[in-house]
């Protein structure tokens, strides 16, 4: 090392201050705030070098990072991420399942417990470093830098199947412009003799055969694969041209697209709460789904349901969230974010509730009325042979089928019961209430293909309200897959320095292509694999060592001061308690019982048999199974692979001639790397270190946004620094080995 580099380091560590109105400043709506910034050096006599940050290679290119425009477009990008259709067919659900209103609690306590913490420590990680999940990762520890990897491949594989779902959702789309809607009832056959109905279809019902049949044209197990289905295939290459048009500028593209995708799934919510509490029967279905069971929430199997739900509402772990907020301020106020985003996916959650179980209600209420008079002409039928004349209440009247009510045929059936208590299961008398037609629990692709669409065909205008509703959950999913995008997107263009409009079509072609295996006649039974094993544990392992990461490795009580430093005050100390502590625990809890659960249950999954017209759960052969393990072993492998390399110093950054990140006590700066150069103090691009400007007592360096004048003045299509800004040696800030 040449003899004054330890000079320049020291008086770098004295004079460094940043200009904060400078640095900050990025708040303009207008695209003409988006600006190059470049680093002014003064010196002692007052004059001022103007130099390049080296960003972006060896070539001395700065790196320009993009902004958000205001604060609303960054919080909708977060709440649209973080809200998806798991939030409107799996949460309505669980809350059924699991207690109803009762469920509530375990899913708020889990929330603030887990939740919360773990979403503001990784909106903090993002903010602070400036990177995607790879850079974030590789800056706390070298070491856990497969952190970053592995998140990138698990938003891979959710991304695969997840826009395969928003293609069905544009299949139903597309098919909602008629009237009456074509799932309204089955079709018929017809020959030269007869007429009669798809045999398939009246086994069923007219919305299940239509998803299975008409959309999907399944097979009757995974093995037989049946070749493409076109229409879904066609369907599936309009949801990647979406997803490739909104995402090839970066935020500066899909931070636009987010004021629709975002909003407008509620304004459907709203208009489907407010048309379905004017329907027969919606009262009832509320009433069901609120209905506290408190004795089910003493079940270990609830909690760790909802702190599942917890985790995957909110996209931890899929580096989305980093992503989004590295783009932010440095002094934006993360932790009001992450309370802010956390309350409304919950409201979301118990809105999107409502809505479908009011829907439901009404629903049953329309089964139910079906049941009773299909049982009512039974009894008619069963008169004077099975069943006497007396023992018919005599206000009811037989003879007007139509007018006998549900309260009617229950006196009858009670009656009856006591009577005939013997023989009365001969009879085949159904107990008709609304209360059993909703507690047939249905989630995921069932509530929202079948069972939402069954009820939609009751509607007044039912056209209308299919199209709202099936374009609601083509935005529900965009928004999502704009953060799991940009989760892969972030960390792979600012480790490896490729343009953001080629690495996005590729990444979407290639996408296309594997998806295809989704889009054959036996592809819902590989998006129920990808869902069931590609994501559940490894995110929850890539959550757990990040918390690990930050607690233990960076160490939780810098990370307190570099969030003083960030904020401008001090978290609560509830969040040093729980990221050192009851975080980690409770996520090692949740893993264990999520792998207990997968050993004692082999792998399975639900088949459409044809002939029969009924579901069947079948096991996965035994190639399906190493699929499964396969899935799961790919997203967690970058993990110890990248570990292994840098323990034993496989990986050396200073092999490459090529421009590198390097991790010095305190924040990222670039530096080239020259053959026989080792000067680790040549901050400033194409400087040795006697070239290089060195700062004299009272100076500072800061950033500056390039005027009008002067041949530096290059207009940039944004106007952020990357995080390129220099800094010397901090005693708050670990020494990374890389």
């Amino acid at each position: 090392m040449p003899k004054n580099s330890k000079a320049v380091k020291r008086e770098l560590d004295d004079d460094v201050t940043e200009s904060v109105r400078d640095l900050l400043s990025n708040e303009d709506a207008c695209d003409d705030s988006f600006k190059k910034t470049s680093l002014i050096v003064n010196n002692h006599e007052g004059e001022g070098k103007e130099c390049d940050v080296e960003e972006g290679g060896s070539d001395g290119e700065e790196e320009e990072r993009p902004a958000w425009n205001s604060k609303l477009q960054y919080i909708l990008a977060q709440v649209g991420f973080s809200v998806g259709l798991g939030n409107v067919w799996r949460f309505p659900y669980l809350c059924q399942k699991n207690g109803g209103g009762a469920y509530l609690v375990p899913y708020l306590i889990l929330l603030i417990l887990i939740g919360i913490p773990l979403f503001f420590l990784e909106l903090a990680v993002g903010q602070r470093i400036r990177r995607g999940s790879i850079g974030v990762w590789n800056y706390i520890s070298p070491r856990l830098g497969g952190i970053g990897f592995a998140s990138c491949v698990v938003c891979f594989f959710v991304a695969l199947y997840y826009n395969v779902i928003i293609s069905w959702s544009l299949f139903y789309f597309s098919q909602s412009f008629q009237q009456p809607l074509p799932w309204h009832e089955c079709p018929l056959v017809k020959n030269k003799t007869t007429t009669y109905v798809v045999p398939e279809c009246e086994k069923s019902s007219a919305t299940t055969y239509y998803w299975y049949r008409q959309a999907l044209d399944i097979s009757d197990s995974i093995s037989e694969g049946g070749g493409l289905n076109w229409k879904m295939t066609v369907c599936l290459l309009a949801a990647w041209a979406m997803v490739c048009l909104a995402m090839i500028k970066g935020i500066q593209s899909s931070g636009k697209v987010m004021y629709f995708s975002s909003l407008f799934p509620y304004v459907v919510l709203i208009c489907f709460l407010v048309r379905a509490l004017l329907l027969k029967g919606s009262v009832d279905g509320i009433r069901h789904m609120f209905t506290p069971k408190l004795e089910i929430m003493l079940e270990a199997k609830v909690w760790r349901e909802a702190a599942t739900q917890v985790f995957f509402a909110l996209g931890l772990g899929f580096g989305g969230v980093i992503a989004f907020s590295s783009y932010n301020k440095r002094d934006n106020n993360c932790h009001f974010d992450a309370v802010l985003v956390s309350f409304i996916n919950f409201f979301t959650s118990v809105l999107a509730t409502l809505v479908v179980f009011a829907v439901l209600g009404f629903k049953a209420n329309i089964m139910n009325s079906k049941c009773v008079a299909l049982n009512t002409n039974k009894i008619v039928e069963l008169l004077g042979n099975g069943i006497e004349q007396n023992l018919i209440p005599h206000h009811i009247n037989l003879t007007q089928v139509s007018q006998v009510t549900a309260e009617d045929y229950h006196q009858m059936i009670e009656v009856i019961k006591r009577v005939k208590e013997d023989d009365f299961q001969k009879l085949g008398l159904e107990s008709c209430s609304i209360e059993n037609e909703l507690d047939k629990a249905v989630q995921g692709t069932g509530l929202a293909f079948i069972a939402f669409t069954e009820a939609m065909t009751h509607f007044p205008a039912s056209p209308f309200w299919s199209v709202m509703f099936f374009l609601m959950l083509v935005n529900l999913g965009l928004g999502s897959m704009f953060g799991t995008i940009e989760g892969i997107l972030t960390p792979l263009i600012d480790t490896f320095k490729v343009r953001k409009e080629f690495l996005t079509v590729g990444c979407c072609v290639l996408a296309f292509s594997i998806g295809l295996l989704f889009v054959q006649r036996s592809g819902n039974y590989f998006v129920t694999m990808f869902d069931d094993y590609s994501a559940t544990l490894p995110l929850l392992i890539v959550v757990i060592l990040e918390n690990v990461a930050i607690a233990w490795f960076y160490g939780i009580d810098k990370f307190f001061e570099d969030l003083k430093d960030m904020l401008g005050f001090t978290p609560y100390r509830f969040y040093y308690y729980m990221w050192k502590y009851i975080t980690p625990i409770l996520l090692l809890v949740l893993l264990c019982s999520s792998l207990i659960q997968l050993t004692m249950t082999p792998p399975s999954y639900s088949a459409w048999i044809q002939e029969e017209a009924i579901e069947k759960t079948l096991r996965f052969p035994l190639w399906g199974i190493v699929f499964c393990i396969s899935l799961v072993v790919m997203a967690i492998m970058p993990v110890p692979v990248v570990f292994g390399l840098r323990y034993f110093n496989i990986i050396d950054e200073n092999t490459s001639g090529l421009s590198t990140v390097s991790y010095k006590k305190g924040r990222i700066i670039k530096e080239t790397v020259r053959q026989g150069e080792d000067d680790d103090t040549s901050l400033i691009q194409g400087k040795s270190p006697s070239e290089a400007p060195s700062p004299m007592p009272g100076n500072s360096i800061y950033r500056k946004q390039s005027g009008s004048g002067g041949t530096e003045a290059d207009t940039a299509p944004n106007g952020r620094y990357g995080i390129g800004y220099l800094m010397a040696d901090m005693p708050d800030m670990p020494e990374s080995d890389l």
